[in-house]
């Protein structure tokens, strides 16, 4: 009760509140994140979460709370990371920056009833890798409020989670990603690293996988979906961060990479139509919007491309969450997330999906992460690509990355 008066407090600091769209931003990923973090850190996320599910089973909803807690924690880790200040926005995030690490505290702990499941689990289990990644990508996206905020003994026992999803092989496709994210996680935090499982999934991608015009094979052949945006740029961007910082082999071809992610931003962009809406293709489409990640993250390191203004991605984005949220049967009567992509539409889902995948939405906050005085918030106004298109302006011609 005491977060959400925090939250009105935030919302009626504004002169016109709800008009303002970084404040509706945050209202919007408060509201998604709140119910994870609130359970986990009070440890009764097991107790309390929902399972939603083409598929059921143990196996499920054992791996369902890290695919929440490790998402939502992905999406809000550049928020966290500008800190506590005086500001009601500040506060909140002093607040939340308090429930991320007690819910973390609490992923680690065997003794917490919210303790989760970071390996095979002993019976076979895959998914907890792809968790264990959007994770460790949340850490690395939040080294000083989450990582620095966690005591020594937590600190360890997430290396030892971290590591523990060392038992599971990953797919020769976008899961190759995951093992190499939780090893730069693991370097970047405790200066170790399986380099192998570093190594591997980076070279595959940077080497063979590479389709052109800013596409990714996932794994041999090109998928028309989107899983360049959900996964493949992103991580292959942070890892190759972490490598370039330390000096380290395939680190120069971040530059590379960042024109190539920075190419699929530009056209993830004009995917958005003018009414806000976006082409309804491929798997794991009930992400919703966690689909714009790459073009997000984008916007977060600022490798947008030169014809499209930070701007115009916050008020595509804007109306895209405002759609999306405000179909019916999104949120449940205590406020989790339901199955579908405009509303609860459990059939165009997978059945891989649970209730806890559906936090991949989070994704879409990253540019939270940047500054209230930073052009992409403070920026007057301005409609994007497709809109202005079809409303008779001249946006000048759309350029392919060429060459490999």
């Amino acid at each position: 009760m005491k977060i959400k008066y925090l939250i009105l407090l935030y919302l009626l600091s504004f002169s016109v509140a709800r008009a303002d769209e970084r404040g509706q931003w945050v209202e919007a990923m408060l509201r998604i994140a709140e119910p994870v973090l609130t359970n986990q850190s009070a440890g009764t996320l097991s107790a309390n979460m929902p399972f939603e599910s083409l598929s059921s089973g143990r196996p499920h909803r054992e791996v369902g709370r890290l695919e929440a807690l490790g998402r939502t924690i992905c999406g809000i880790a550049p928020w966290l990371e500008l800190g506590a200040d005086n500001t009601p926005e500040g506060k909140l995030r002093e607040k939340y920056i308090s429930m991320s690490v007690k819910a973390l505290q609490n992923a680690v702990n065997p003794d917490s009833p919210d303790y989760l499941v970071f390996g095979d689990g002993g019976h076979g289990l895959t998914q907890p890798l792809v968790d264990a990644a959007f994770l460790a990508q949340g850490l690395l996206r939040a080294p000083t409020q989450l990582w620095g905020n966690l005591d020594t003994t937590s600190k360890k026992r997430v290396i030892e989670e971290l590591k523990r999803s060392r038992t599971i092989k990953p797919h020769e496709s976008n899961w190759l990603l995951f093992a190499s994210i939780v090893e730069a996680a693991i370097l970047e935090f405790d200066g170790q690293y399986d380099e192998e499982r570093l190594y591997y999934g980076v070279g595959r991608f940077l080497d063979e996988w590479y389709k052109g015009d800013g596409w990714y094979g996932d794994g041999k052949e090109l998928h028309l979906d989107y899983y360049n945006s959900i996964v493949i740029h992103p991580l292959l961007t942070d890892i190759l961060r972490v490598l370039e910082r330390k000096g380290m082999k395939r680190g120069e071809q971040l530059g590379v990479q960042l024109k190539r992610h920075a190419r699929l931003a530009g056209q993830l962009e004009r995917f958005i139509s003018p009414d806000a809406t976006y082409p309804v293709v491929g798997r794991s489409i009930v992400y919703r919007f966690g689909v714009m990640h790459a073009l997000s993250q984008a916007a977060l390191l600022g490798i947008l491309p030169e014809s499209i203004s930070p701007t115009q991605v916050r008020n595509a984005l804007t109306a895209v969450i405002s759609r999306q949220l405000s179909a019916s049967g999104t949120f449940d009567a205590d406020g989790w997330l339901r199955i579908g992509f405009a509303g609860s539409q459990i059939n165009m889902s997978e059945p891989y999906i649970n209730t806890g995948s559906l936090y991949m939405c989070m994704a879409v906050f990253c540019p939270l992460g940047l500054p209230v005085d930073h052009v992409f918030w403070a920026g007057a106004p301005e409609n994007w690509t497709s809109k202005k298109a079809w409303d008779g302006i001249d946006v000048g011609r759309d350029h392919a990355l060429k060459g490999k």
